[in-house]
């Protein structure tokens, strides 16, 4: 009796393994879900406000900042302009200036920063970044400029790294 459940169970789990194996693609309704619960469950910070004004300043601060911490998955532009693997992750690397990314409040924004999305590969950067550098984040990333426009990010062009200010 008991080799009979463990074969059993030996075969439920070579099945589960097999049917693990093919990978596809998510479907429309799956990918839709995820956001939703994203957007509306997991991610929180959703009625926290930036504090700060949205000033050329803050702006420019949040860009440097930014550069510094952001640039080699997303791009200098926020848009992952030559980030050569952002489409080859799972899930791919979103550009910021993305709907789906657009459509969170500046405190989930912000919550994002400070505490990562795990598994995508978003590291939190609470205890690295304050929060006066994250909401000036928060402001470039509502600020972005065109895609393409600051270039690709020095790591990936064979130059040394520089802060993300254009030259």
């Amino acid at each position: 009796m008991r080799k009979r459940k463990v074969a059993a169970l030996l075969q439920c789990v070579a099945l589960l393994s097999l049917a693990g194996c093919r990978v596809k693609p998510p479907s429309k309704a799956e990918t839709a879900t995820v956001y939703w619960v994203k957007h509306h469950v997991t991610v929180g910070g959703k009625n926290d406000r930036d504090p700060l004004p949205s000033t050329p300043e803050n702006i420019s601060a949040g860009k440097q900042v930014f550069g510094y911490y952001c640039v080699e998955c997303h791009g200098r532009d926020g848009q992952n302009t030559g980030v050569p693997f952002a489409d080859h992750m799972a899930p791919p690397v979103p550009s910021l200036a993305s709907t789906d990314v657009q459509r969170y409040t500046d405190g989930q924004l912000k919550w994002i920063i400070d505490n990562g999305i795990y598994p995508s590969g978003m590291p939190a950067s609470k205890g690295t970044l304050g929060d006066e550098e994250a909401w000036q984040m928060v402001l470039y990333i509502r600020n972005l400029p065109p895609v393409g426009s600051l270039g690709e990010p020095k790591a990936y062009s064979g130059n040394e790294y520089d802060s993300g200010e254009q030259k």
